[in-house]
């Protein structure tokens, strides 16, 4: 599967120059990934160690709040890395920051247990209280975690935030 992401400048690469992006929000859904990036390529699975999920960035049009990844030990985020060409990135950056969210760099540790250099984009820590969430938005994010078959305690995380009718 192939889907496109980011713009020329700092952040992981791959050994062929490629942004590494950690999609954990909506651009995790193969669908919508491709739609903003067709030429970026699923690289793994991974999970952010010591980050959790919150619900801080306001839903700019959804109803509900937008997700972000936050500092928090002893917590794990999921989600799949793709390798985005710098051609591509300026979309990915467009998604990201049309919802709030910065890059960062950060450690993803992969199925293995290596640990991968790779991008992320969170909100600013500063708005740290979670709202409610975005249902739709999250029935996007439990569609492409269930696509890439991440580990059930994250679907079942997933599945809480949508309560007991989905």
């Amino acid at each position: 599967m192939r889907v496109s992401t980011l713009t020329q400048g700092p952040g992981p690469r791959t050994n062929g120059g490629a942004l590494l992006y950690f999609a954990y929000t909506a651009l995790i859904d193969p669908d919508r990934m491709a739609a903003v990036s067709p030429d970026a390529t699923f690289e793994f699975i991974a999970h952010l160690s010591d980050w959790g999920l919150s619900f801080p960035i306001e839903g700019n049009g959804w109803a509900g709040d937008l997700p972000s990844a936050v500092q928090e030990p002893g917590s794990i985020v999921w989600g799949v890395v793709f390798s985005v060409p710098d051609a591509d990135r300026p979309k990915v950056e467009a998604a990201e920051f049309a919802e709030g969210r910065t890059p960062r760099e950060l450690d993803a540790i992969d199925r293995t247990g290596q640990r991968h250099a790779i991008t992320a984009y969170v909100a600013d820590p500063s708005t740290a209280n979670s709202g409610e969430p975005s249902r739709s938005y999250v029935a996007i994010m439990l569609n492409g975690s269930r696509h890439w078959r991440l580990p059930a305690g994250w679907i079942v995380s997933l599945e809480d935030h949508l309560g007991s009718e989905f």
